[in-house]
């Protein structure tokens, strides 16, 4: 099952006499899977619920002949956001994959903001991002790809285009069994770039609208689909809205020209909001970081410190409610 991304490290955490088996997408309590013997159909117990939640791209492990899934298997990696409904709730909408294809068409001007975003996300769980510029047969400008690798220092780029341009090279990032999932909003060409990949109509794909180049959803839920001659795509809903769910490391790692500024303010509190002596403001004024680049991080670390603090004042809520409930136990 190497083909599938099966390797030592998942042999050795599968427990004896358990069959696995790959997610290919996961629906109420029921999740596809591919394993040694094809595509299988394996359910949930309601009343045992797994923790994790097997979601795509998850190992789970089954016994012999039953459909049941008995546990889910170590992630190497997840791309986790915060709950579109509640940011305080993290979002798994994939795991154990090695790649995290960032899609931006070349046709359409790029949205800073939103790339550093999904850039991030990548950093932050755990695999590597990827820049993949779609659409290079409708470049707006010759120096559009320059323009938008720009937006993310660090990463690598592949530009394709419909004609197959870049196929090739994107498929050899999934050469040996790894996964990249393939994320951005509709419209980027995430699900016609996995029908190439694969050589055949794997997914739907949908129009572009002509009054603001925006996609429709023709992608649904989160599916897993594997590569002739060996890897695995992930393909995914756009976003509407996205905001990682990172501990800094993956902020960090999108804004390494951000990062070595940290900790040079004047103050050790500086809020990066006009006080005094900030070290990153005073960057941007020597051109030494870009105003976008400076306001994209600013915004991102306001949201991270939003869910930081959200988390924080749930966790210490439901502790008071444990020994509250614990002292009425002991009173009786």
């Amino acid at each position: 099952m190497a083909h599938l991304g099966w390797g030592p490290d998942l042999a050795s955490a599968l427990p004896p006499d358990l069959t696995p088996a790959r997610v290919v997408r996961s629906d109420r309590g029921w999740v596809n899977a591919l394993g040694r013997q094809g595509e299988v159909r394996l359910r949930f117990d309601p009343l045992h619920p797994l923790s994790p939640a097997p979601t795509t791209g998850d190992w789970v492990a089954s016994a012999g002949d039953d459909d049941l899934v008995v546990t889910v298997l170590p992630r190497r990696t997840a791309v986790v956001r915060a709950g579109a409904h509640d940011e305080a709730t993290p979002q798994v909408l994939a795991a154990n994959v090695d790649l995290v294809g960032v899609c931006v068409p070349l046709s359409a001007p790029p949205n800073p903001r939103r790339i550093q975003r999904y850039i991030t996300l990548g950093w932050s769980s755990g695999a590597t991002p990827l820049l993949v510029l779609t659409k290079a047969d409708r470049a707006r400008s010759a120096d559009a790809a320059a323009e938008v690798g720009a937006m993310a220092p660090g990463v690598d780029t592949v530009v394709v285009s419909r004609d197959g341009q870049g196929i090739d090279g994107l498929r050899a990032c999934v050469g040996g069994g790894r996964t990249m999932v393939l994320m951005g909003p509709s419209g980027v060409g995430k699900s016609t770039l996995v029908n190439a990949l694969v050589g055949r109509d794997a997914m739907a794909t949908g129009a572009v609208r002509a009054g603001d180049a925006k996609g429709r959803h023709t992608t649904s839920t989160r599916e897993l689909v594997l590569v002739p001659g060996g890897g695995v795509l992930l393909d995914t809903p756009g976003l509407r809205s996205l905001v990682p769910w990172d501990d800094g490391d993956g902020l960090a790692r999108a804004f390494p020209d951000v990062e070595p500024l940290l900790g040079s303010c004047r103050f050790a509190d500086c809020q990066h909001q006009g006080q005094p002596g900030c070290a990153l403001e005073a960057a941007v004024v020597a051109g030494l970081l870009t105003p976008a680049r400076f306001e994209g991080w600013r915004r991102l670390q306001e949201d991270l410190t939003r869910i930081e603090v959200e988390t924080d004042t749930r966790q210490r809520a439901a502790q008071q409610g444990r020994s509250r409930r614990g002292g009425r136990s002991r009173g009786r």
